[in-house]
């Protein structure tokens, strides 16, 4: 089943998506919900990010080929962590598909991507396994973690490295009842393919993440959990079209435009 969040009008409502339309449902995935006899073709609506989590949580370094990548570009030695390290982000850094990334006056030129696979969770989970942790997860969808890397390295909080206004595109929808171990993700920037990576290659599977997370944080339904990504990444410039996508989800695309840009119309 494929869930997305979309505008109609004055409307937000949560719809199911066949085809080239989408079922309006009063509710959401995540409680009651009941559909109604609304329905509409995609183009006809806008689509929204999927969600609006309760909490944004986000892990790094776990994919090998993104440590040693970035480790080779900073000049360091690799490191890898015995544990999923999972932090935080800005639910105010969230756009949707087909919004704009907004490249700020005083970011430097290594502003970079970063697609990844969003889980998101559909039950309470306090503790679990990771088996008990997977059956938390209602499904899937897409993020891309914008990231100016000069901030980063003085940001010890990621506040503006990671956590700036529209730094972070997720969508287009979540889907359920697939499996991404399976998966291939692909990064395009207009129209080029840059880079695919086998989506479940990872150091710790989406169940560890979570089950290591729920030691100690409750997570709620419609958290999410970005899950890292396995390319070393290009810098983005205004003008550039990023698409990620990963297949049997669907694509997530945005253009970036300079903040100067922007505020010119």
């Amino acid at each position: 089943m494929i869930w997305c969040r979309f505008q109609k009008n004055n409307t937000i409502s949560y719809g199911i998506v066949e085809g080239d339309y989408v079922s309006q449902v009063e509710g959401d995935p995540f409680a009651e919900h009941r559909p109604t006899a609304s329905r509409y073709r995609l183009n006809e609506v806008k689509l929204l990010i999927p969600v609006v989590p309760p909490t944004f949580y986000a892990i790094g370094s776990n994919y090998r080929n993104h440590v040693e990548g970035r480790a080779q570009v900073k000049g360091t030695a690799p490191k890898f962590y015995d544990t999923p390290r999972v932090g935080y982000r800005a639910n105010s850094a969230l756009i949707a598909t087909n919004e704009t990334i907004i490249k700020p006056k005083d970011a430097g030129e290594n502003f970079e991507y970063e697609g990844e696979l969003v889980a998101v969770i559909g039950k309470r989970a306090r503790n679990v396994t990771p088996q008990e942790a997977t059956r938390c997860i209602l499904g899937w969808t897409i993020g891309n973690d914008v990231t100016e890397r000069d901030w980063q390295k003085a940001d010890p909080t990621n506040l503006r490295s990671k956590n700036a206004d529209t730094f972070k595109p997720m969508g287009p929808w979540i889907v359920t009842g697939i499996d991404p171990s399976s998966m291939f993700t692909q990064v395009r920037i207009n129209g080029m393919a840059l880079h695919t990576f086998p989506t479940g290659n990872m150091l710790f599977s989406p169940g560890e993440v979570i089950s290591a997370i729920s030691k100690y944080n409750t997570l709620s339904p419609g958290d999410v959990v970005w899950l890292g990504t396995d390319e070393v990444p290009q810098s983005l410039v205004p003008g550039d079209v990023i698409e990620i996508e990963i297949n049997g989800i669907g694509v997530l695309r945005n253009r970036v435009s300079a903040e100067a840009q922007v505020e010119a119309h």
